[in-house]
């Protein structure tokens, strides 16, 4: 179910207000912290923080950094 939101200026920035029913799906609330991964096709994936998660996040990106040449090759 797509949630539609606008980017809006805020300050000096640009930003999105997320709405009731994204908040309620990602079961969040104001001062939580969001990460935002790259996904397929030119999306981002919004993902609330979770015990874990950034110690996950951080050697998932040691193993492409390491591995980068022959996760590019298969890419292909």
């Amino acid at each position: 179910m797509p949630i539609e939101t606008k980017v809006r200026k805020i300050g000096n920035s640009l930003g999105i207000v997320l709405p009731k029913e994204a908040l309620q799906a990602l079961k969040v609330s104001e001062g939580d912290t969001l990460f935002l991964t790259e996904a397929p096709e030119c999306s981002l994936r919004i993902t609330p923080e979770r015990p874990g998660f950034e110690e996950i996040m951080t050697i998932a990106q040691e193993g492409m950094n390491r591995y980068r040449n022959a996760l590019r090759e298969l890419a292909k």
